[in-house]
């Protein structure tokens, strides 16, 4: 993948600066440090820093079409490019490079916005039509790949990450209470939003137009799922098949590089069945790569020893320690640029720098698992509390819980506070969010850190409210499981997972990842698989499991549900907090940014450092309000927009001062 930016001015033409994209795609080298370019008319500026994948002597952006009126950036990899690319070639349209940029942009050419319904991808890109004097934004369906953007005093200023924005002119850095109260309650902003005010995300499966001084938003695809009544009436064994062949071809097509592509295997379910079939039908040489803790309670490392000597695969992995992700968090957040509520994005952007010093530039993950299978214990918590609902003396109720939670509830003696806790909405179950419901309130005591300035601004009803204006039509006419899917695809997978630990942390370090499982092929198969076969039981991710048992060692296969969780208290403040923590968390700077309640801060390491256990909750408040400090102090009170972002031009296209016909 690589980093675009650009700047669109809607009025006063004439005073599209080169040192200002300059700087904006100077902050984005880590996402493409193989070269840059840039494109400059009286209207608009384009910038690129490319991350070499495809055709890696011929690709440098911006790319044209023959008779150059089109031109594009693009971050991303459309993974059906030579299929389409062979249309095109039927229809007329000519070649100069071998990228799947240069397809993308001939597809939107022949068939305009409609092109994005033809992709089978992963991508962010913006379409400069020079004719029109319109600017067309574009992000994949289920947002893969970032895209931010602004409308200030005339402009359109827009790039792949915040920080790209913010290095435009005049462009103002503030952080948006609302948002903060979003975060503290969704564990993210909601769609559409970002921590910072007036700084936009393209929502996933949407497309911009921007021409005579309008802005128009428009959704292309979402993520939609099958009443009861029309879900597929299909044997075991017939679904098996389909999500073996779907699974198949999305590898496949994501394994199309000119550079070697590894794998991501955590010793977990998702991540070994697609090692297990690139190894037996791609390529058995494969090279992996994992994480592996000190401390046991986080460490899958038994598991990627089964899996490698299963497999045989060449394999390299990080071994983090607590101080290891203690000494990452300041960059981790630098790129996240948002509040964090786990520490699980660090080991991450430790193990994309391994893959990066081992020289890959491409591995496929199994991110989406999870969300499009039934995997979460949020699915299976929603389950056990529609039972607890409609059984309320059933001696089971305690037991449950436990189950699906021995590393929350393992200090507990008794299940009656476990009762009490996850009791709690039982009368509500026709409430669209039932199934959050819970995490919500529980992730919502972090605002009684907030000061009151911010707390003002939480207005939790309104959020709701804002929540299921998103909400399809259809979304009634659901099962409470594929209900509790779209809400964790809408919320946690964009805006969390595939950014804070996706994208982020991979690009971080120059790394590109893929995700066969987010095929939209796979999400609009199993949106019409009834859920009784996503979760038998409580058996979560059924079907992956009797799909590919086969393929698997059976320790894989049978063992237990182990989420992915770094340790928290322990890398912020165990031994010797770093001078940094100390600062952002000292009684001056927290009086200083305003954002939190000093004494209760206070109070709360005061109890850490004087408590043995701390619980869930006092992690996620100690690391959200460290890294909403470090949010402050790098983009608001020390933001380098002073310092410069040496670059390499591959290409310069200035259209004010170059005739392009002898180029």
């Amino acid at each position: 993948m690589c980093g675009i930016a650009g700047i669109f001015h809607l009025r006063n033409h004439h005073d599209v600066t080169l040192e200002s994209i300059k700087r904006m795609i100077g902050v984005l080298r880590h996402r493409g440090p193989d070269g840059s370019g840039i494109y400059l008319d009286d209207y608009v500026a384009l910038g690129h820093t490319r991350l070499s994948i495809l055709d890696l002597s011929k690709g440098s952006q911006p790319i044209h079409n023959e008779d150059q009126n089109l031109w594009i950036i693009y971050n991303g990899e459309i993974f059906n490019y030579l299929e389409l690319k062979d249309d095109l070639v039927k229809k007329g349209h000519s070649f100069y490079t071998k990228t799947d940029t240069e397809v993308l942009l001939h597809l939107y050419e022949e068939y305009g916005c409609s092109c994005l319904n033809r992709l089978n991808g992963q991508y962010a890109f913006a379409i400069w039509d020079l004719k029109k004097k319109e600017l067309f934004l574009a992000r994949d369906r289920v947002g893969i790949c970032p895209l931010y953007y602004t409308h200030h005093n005339g402009s359109f200023v827009f790039g792949s990450e915040m920080k790209s924005i913010f290095m435009a002119e005049n462009i103002y850095r503030e952080i948006d209470p609302t948002a903060i109260n979003q975060i503290f309650t969704f564990w993210t902003t909601l769609p559409g939003n970002s921590v910072f005010k007036n700084i936009k995300e393209l929502p996933p499966g949407h497309y911009l137009k921007i021409s005579n001084n309008q802005i128009v938003l428009k959704e292309y695809w979402n993520i939609a799922f099958s009443p009861p009544t029309e879900q597929l009436d299909l044997s075991i064994k017939n679904i098996n098949n389909e999500i073996y062949e779907l699974l198949i071809d999305a590898i496949r097509l994501r394994l199309r590089s000119d550079v070697p592509v590894g794998c991501y295997l955590s010793g977990g379910l998702d991540s070994s069945i697609i090692t297990s079939l690139v190894v037996n039908n791609f390529n058995n040489k494969v090279k992996t790569f994992g994480i592996r803790f000190n401390e046991d309670k986080f460490d899958e490392g038994t598991y990627q020893d089964i899996m490698v000597k299963s497999l045989k695969c060449n394999h390299s992995f990080e071994i983090v320690s607590n101080k290891n992700i203690g000494a990452a968090l300041e960059e981790v957040v630098w790129h996240t640029e948002t509040p964090l509520l786990r520490t699980a994005p660090a080991p991450l952007f430790l193990l994309s720098k391994l893959v990066n010093r081992e020289g890959f530039r491409v591995v496929l993950t199994g991110e989406g698992a999870d969300e499009v299978f039934g995997g979460y214990n949020i699915f299976r918590e929603a389950k056990v509390r529609n039972f607890w609902a409609h059984q309320p003396n059933s001696k089971f109720r305690g037991l449950l819980i436990k189950k699906l939670y021995p590393y929350v509830f393992d200090n507990l003696k008794t299940t009656a506070m476990q009762e009490s806790f996850f009791a709690s909405g039982l009368k509500n179950t026709n409430d669209p969010f039932f199934s959050h419901y819970i995490r919500w309130k529980n992730t919502s005591r972090i605002k009684t850190f907030l000061t009151d300035e911010f707390k003002a601004f939480c207005d939790i009803n309104k959020d709701y409210e804002k929540l299921k204006q998103i909400l399809p039509p259809s979304f009634e006419t659901w099962d409470f499981l594929a209900k509790a899917q779209f809400i964790e695809m809408k919320l946690f997978l964009s805006n969390y997972l595939l950014s804070s630990q996706g994208d982020r942390m991979a690009m971080a370090n120059s790394l590109e990842i893929r995700v066969p499982y987010l095929d939209h092929r796979i999400i609009e198969f199993m949106g019409q698989v009834p859920s009784k076969w996503k979760i038998k039981g409580l058996n979560e991710k059924y079907l992956l499991k009797s799909t590919f048992k086969q393929i698997l060692p059976v320790e894989i296969v049978n063992r237990p549900k182990h989420p992915y969780r770094a340790p928290i208290k322990q890398s912020i403040l165990d031994n010797e907090m770093s001078e940094y923590f100390r600062e952002m968390l000292s009684e001056h700077t927290l009086k200083s940014f305003g954002l939190f309640d000093v004494s209760k801060v206070q109070k709360l390491l005061h109890k850490f450092k004087n408590a043995i256990n701390s619980g869930e909750s006092e992690n996620m408040a100690l690391i959200g309000i460290l890294s909403s400090q470090i949010i402050y102090d790098r983009f608001i009170r020390n933001f380098p927009k002073s310092l410069s972002y040496p670059i390499s031009l591959n290409l310069l296209i200035d259209r004010r001062t170059i005739n392009l016909d002898k180029i």
